[in-house]
């Protein structure tokens, strides 16, 4: 089956909540192949990136961006995903080879892996300071997490529904999310609608494979949003706003290396000069590595000294 990447958006007929979707089974598969995740790891991340991806949509704006940074005690340590309001996103884990025994019910304890932490998410939207939310982690399980974090740190009505369903060696088969939010004059008769279909609606996952059988990505989300709210009353159907493009895509590039290099400071550098004659980097979203050998440091350490004249 084609793995895809797609979005849209929608809001129901009453103007009550307003629904983003995502199929994100390409997405997910990209960051399990750069990364080469353990299974547990590619649960954690591609939930993760999902999140990420649909918040960043939810920015609307150009060049908006957001960062999402799950940090616990647990053996995965750290998940940081960033994404931009364009639907490009990115991501990894700290210990992509993370294992644990699954649960009781048999489903992957992605809750174990992060452990007891730290929720943070940074939007910058072209203002002086970036906004900075933080929350104590609800259960690890991403979806909770973010759901906690729309009400506590947002005091936003907010359900997430997020998925990563893995089959023959490993590979992602699906994956998906979706994040319903109540808008300020929502009707009381279409939140409890929405309230009594929600325990109703079909895993994401299974939607999503689903979905992914029909001809065109844009087809796949329109029947993945047909099938997640055909529960609900026609007064609050759904009408589509838009099918944004989402995906992995990391926007690492040489220039941006050279000033982690001339962070290090005019000593360092030189150092390295005399030391080595040449310095390695590897972008640590999508495992590209960069060299610089002694001419590029050279000249990076005339620019790191000029600039401390200045």
């Amino acid at each position: 089956m084609k793995k895809i990447n797609k979005a849209i958006t929608a809001m129901d007929r009453s103007g009550s909540f307003r629904v983003y979707m995502a199929i994100t089974t390409k997405m997910a598969e990209d960051a399990r192949l750069i990364h080469e995740t353990s299974p547990l790891a590619t649960h954690l991340l591609g939930r993760a990136l999902t999140g990420a991806g649909l918040m960043g949509l939810m920015l609307r704006e150009p060049g908006f961006k957001l960062t999402l940074q799950f940090k616990g005690e647990g053996p995965a340590q750290q998940v940081l995903c960033t994404a931009y309001s364009d639907g490009a996103v990115k991501g990894y884990i700290a210990n992509p080879g993370v294992q644990l025994p699954a649960k009781a019910d048999g489903s992957p304890d992605v809750g174990g892996a992060l452990g007891i932490g730290t929720l943070t998410c940074i939007r910058d939207t072209g203002l002086k300071e970036p906004y900075v939310g933080r929350i104590d982690l609800v259960s690890g399980e991403i979806a909770d997490d973010l759901t906690a974090y729309f009400f506590i740190s947002e005091q936003q009505q907010t359900s997430v529904s997020l998925g990563v369903k893995l089959g023959e060696n490993a590979e992602v088969e699906a994956a998906g999310g979706m994040i319903i939010q109540v808008l300020p004059d929502a009707s009381e008769k279409a939140i409890a609608a929405l309230e009594a279909w929600l325990p109703e609606m079909p895993k994401i996952t299974e939607m999503v494979s689903d979905a992914e059988k029909e001809d065109s990505e844009e087809a796949a989300v329109r029947k993945l949003m047909k099938d997640a709210f055909s529960g609900l009353p026609e007064e609050f159907s759904m009408e589509i706003l838009d099918m944004p493009d989402i995906g992995w895509k990391c926007d690492c590039s040489e220039e941006r290396l050279e000033q982690v290099v001339l962070s290090l400071g005019a000593k360092e550098i030189r150092n390295i000069i005399e030391e080595d004659g040449e310095a390695e980097l590897t972008c640590q979203f999508c495992r590209r590595r960069y060299r610089f050998d002694k001419e590029h440091l050279k000249r990076l350490l005339y620019e790191s000294v000029k600039s401390r004249m200045n």
